[in-house]
């Protein structure tokens, strides 16, 4: 009796937090979701109506979001990409090096500590095509003899944010590789040295498949944040030059917060989180199911 009532007690002391909880987080997923079925905007006067699916029928049609879609993809496919790529090199560089690691970890995780908003504002100021100082550098050392516009064209200014997502945030897929790379057993090593194997046979039956799961989790983690990106592309290029850099949560928070229509915003919303659930449960087939099959 006295455990029944230490367990009553204990979860009565939990109840606050749930409850706050609750109001925190799913109350908003909730009334975005009943939302993204109502007609509610500007041109309604912000009167409610029931829609049921026309929203997502028109996003169906909507040539804009098929173009930030195309956009977001293309941004997260090849950031989060060269992202997985470079932090696998720099994990396996480090984990080589003897002396000194403490060091090398903690200068390449100073781009990750860095507000996001902080580095867009940062990279901008170097791509400025007046006085950034990369065009200083090129102009000085002769390799071009007038500026670059390098967020005024769109394939230019595609390349540029790309390139500073994966400046910044390279340093955490590396963190993650790492730890994954460090809990590997050298006894596996060892055997497949003994069995005449190289450099490519311990990556290929030892290294990759028990970075797997970590690799899972970097990726997912990358995809979804890269998928969702804002505050960077907002502050470099705002959705420019034309609309080429608009990505699907800047859309999103143009049709709420700027155009007011509130049902379709919230449609959007909704989309977007259901792109990312059929794409994390891919993800996972293709990597930790795998993995489990393997070991």
């Amino acid at each position: 009796m006295k455990t029944h009532r230490l367990e009553a007690g204990s979860f009565l002391w939990f109840l606050p937090a749930a409850l706050l909880l609750s109001g925190i987080v799913f109350y908003p997923i909730l009334r975005t979701i009943l939302l993204s079925f109502a007609r509610r905007s500007l041109a309604t006067g912000f009167r409610t109506e029931f829609a049921g699916i026309d929203n997502f029928a028109r996003i169906v049609t909507d040539s804009r979001f098929h173009a930030s879609l195309w956009t977001t993809l293309v941004f997260t496919i090849v950031s989060v990409l060269a992202e997985f790529v470079i932090g696998l090199a720099l994990a396996i560089s480090v984990t080589s090096i003897r002396g000194g690691r403490n060091a090398v970890r903690a200068i390449l995780l100073v781009p990750w500590t860095l507000p996001t908003a902080v580095t867009a504002v940062l990279w901008a100021w170097v791509l400025n095509d007046q006085y950034g100082a990369l065009n200083a550098f090129l102009l000085h050392s002769g390799v071009t003899q007038t500026p670059i516009g390098w967020l005024a064209t769109p394939a230019s200014a595609m390349i540029a944010i790309i390139a500073t997502d994966v400046w910044k945030t390279a340093p955490f897929v590396f963190v993650i590789l790492l730890a994954g790379l460090q809990n590997i057993p050298r006894d596996l090593y060892d055997a497949i040295e003994i069995d005449g194997g190289g450099a490519w046979a311990k990556f290929r039956y030892v290294t990759w498949p028990h970075l797997m799961p970590f690799s899972f989790v970097a990726l997912m983690f990358r995809a979804v944040q890269a998928f969702a990106i804002f505050d960077l592309v907002w502050v470099m290029t705002g959705g420019g030059p034309g609309g080429a850099t608009e990505t699907v949560s800047i859309y999103t928070y143009r049709t709420y917060m700027r155009y007011l229509d509130f049902g379709y915003g919230a449609a959007l919303a909704v989309t977007t989180v259901a792109i990312l659930s059929a794409a994390a449960g891919g993800l996972y087939t293709a990597l930790v199911s795998k993995y489990e099959r393997t070991f």
